[in-house]
């Protein structure tokens, strides 16, 4: 199974990786996944990344090189992110890209001074959007679909990061209310996750998974 998004048609100009790199860090400056519609439309032989490449090779990024990412690529991540699940395609999120020194030391200082959030080149705050999601479904949408909604979205942007030869942290571990204040977020709008996005400065060891047997049951426990 290919990567397939419908961001290649408004992203020509993306390359292709080698299928063999395992981390960012050893991907080429310059190089990145190509986007395909469908695995029919790939001549054998030509370079591509799996899914499962993406999705297995992806680890959490702590420290990252002071090299800038071009503001197409970050633009990259947040269209990924909208083509997410959204419950009644509500798409109750909001995308902050702090890049502005102040923000990050305000966001990391939200983030019990973890470094590598004032440290990276960029850090999305990814917002959900109570107010748009609770009038059609009430205190369920507000307390569970739109943090479903926005994980989704969050998830999206690691794996197209990876892919495009950028590091990145899930962060969940902040204060909200100071995260909410460090990007002006208005009533109703919450702070669910940042992520410091850059290139790598580390290669991170392999982390283990726990076996399906010890995970995974038919239709009861």
């Amino acid at each position: 199974m290919f990567v397939s998004s419908p961001v290649e048609s408004l992203s020509p100009h993306i390359g292709s990786v080698d299928s063999k790199a395992h981390h960012p860090a050893v991907l080429k400056q310059g190089r990145s996944l190509r986007l395909l519609r469908h695995p029919a439309n790939v001549s054998q032989g030509e370079d591509r990344m799996e899914l499962s490449e993406a999705i297995k090779g992806r680890r959490s990024i702590r420290k990252y090189k002071t090299q800038p990412i071009p503001s197409e690529t970050v633009q990259l991540l947040i269209e990924a992110a909208t083509y997410a699940p959204s419950a009644g395609n509500i798409q109750p999120w909001h995308f902050i890209v702090a890049e502005d020194p102040a923000v990050k030391k305000k966001l990391a200082e939200a983030a019990y001074n973890q470094a590598q959030v004032e440290q990276a080149p960029a850090v999305i705050v990814v917002c959900a959007d109570e107010q748009q999601i609770s009038p059609r479904y009430g205190s369920r949408g507000k307390n569970l679909y739109c943090l479903q909604d926005t994980a989704a979205a969050t998830q999206n942007i690691l794996l197209i990061a990876y892919s495009l030869g950028l590091g990145t942290c899930w962060i969940g571990a902040f204060n909200e209310e100071q995260a909410k204040q460090a990007v002006n977020a208005p009533e109703g709008v919450r702070p669910v996750a940042m992520i410091p996005v850059g290139y790598p400065d580390v290669v991170p060891r392999q982390r283990m998974r726990k076996p399906l047997n010890d995970i995974m049951r038919y239709d009861t426990f």
